[in-house]
């Protein structure tokens, strides 16, 4: 029922954002490389050029420095600022949240066990709620969603469709890469394995060997969350390309708060290890998605706009005082 219902949500992302083909302008052709436009809304259009084979790979080293470039910006200060604080903030209280949030878990009936079945050749089919949201920030999910995405633009010749799978299949590893380079410096205790060697919070052992990590992965692995910053990253994708389908944002950010939730009643991460995961995925998807579309604004849109005014006016008919509304455009 939840494998269900997830490739259900995988089905509306990719078939909503498509039903509207009004915004997409013809393939239009510059030089060597051909390009569509589509227009986001009354001010702005879009354009994508046609992306190439292997750009998830090609892109990876300029979308790398550019993300860095980003998370130190002085606009983004509050962002990479605010993502520290809160890790701080939130260590201290790490065990308790951990234990409260477990034991709401049972009250509501959540099994701290992540069950999942086979079907044919695939071994991750969720058995329970908690693995369907647990399954949410695999990355299984994205190449699920970038499946979807690739298979639609080549069908109908849609460039945005493309640019975004391409996008996505890029932020699995640009994601990862600043996610397990923190992971092997931080060393940070996931909660189930600190419960058993009986450390309240986790134990932190910094840069452990390539050995020592591999062997023993629980005890230094759990900031930042792996799982949470791959489906952000891949969700800020689909957000950026797609931002006139205002729905996709709420029920996106729900699924998340639902992987959220069962990460910590499970205990695979703390509840400080999500600020730093946010803040990878964002900026690594920002900058993926932004790096694949060229912006501009409409001559005179706005002043188009601007010339729409609103008269209230009064009259006299057959002996009665009237209110009228004057539209002037």
């Amino acid at each position: 029922m939840y494998l269900r219902i997830q490739i259900l949500f995988f089905t509306l992302i990719v078939n909503c954002c498509f039903s509207q083909q009004k915004d997409s302008i013809q393939v239009k052709q510059l030089s060597e490389r051909p390009f569509q436009e589509y227009q986001i809304d009354v001010n702005t259009i879009r354009t994508y050029n046609k992306p190439k084979l292997f750009e998830a790979i090609t892109r990876l080293p300029k979308d790398f420095m550019d993300t860095n470039k980003d998370f130190v910006a002085k606009d983004h200060a509050w962002y990479l600022g605010g993502s520290l604080a809160s890790t701080a903030l939130l260590v201290p209280f790490d065990q308790k949240i951990t234990d409260e949030t477990r034991n709401f878990a049972d009250k509501l009936g959540m099994s701290p066990n992540n069950v999942y079945g086979k079907l044919g050749p695939l071994n991750n089919i969720p058995k329970n709620l908690g693995a369907g949201f647990y399954l949410v920030g695999n990355g299984t999910t994205v190449i699920l969603l970038s499946a979807g995405f690739v298979t639609y633009g080549l069908l109908k010749n849609d460039y945005r469709a493309q640019a975004t799978a391409s996008g996505m299949i890029e932020s699995l590893a640009l994601s990862g890469v600043f996610v397990q380079a923190l992971k092997r410096s931080i060393g940070r205790e996931s909660p189930f394995i600190a419960r058993q060697n009986g450390n309240p919070g986790g134990d932190w052992n910094p840069f452990p060997s390539f050995a020592a990590y591999a062997k023993n992965t629980p005890l230094y692995d759990a900031v930042p969350s792996g799982h949470l910053a791959t489906i952000m990253s891949a969700f800020t994708i689909i957000t950026t390309n797609y931002p006139e389908y205002k729905w996709i944002k709420p029920v996106g950010y729900t699924l998340i708060g639902g992987l959220c939730i069962q990460m910590v009643q499970s205990e695979v991460h703390w509840v400080s290890d999500y600020p730093i995961a946010l803040l990878i995925g964002y900026f690594s998807g920002k900058t993926i998605a932004r790096n694949r579309f060229a912006e501009k604004k409409i001559a005179g849109a706005e002043e188009m706009k601007k010339k729409v005014t609103y008269n209230i006016t009064g009259n006299r008919i057959y002996g009665m005082n009237t209110l009228g509304l004057s539209v002037t455009f």
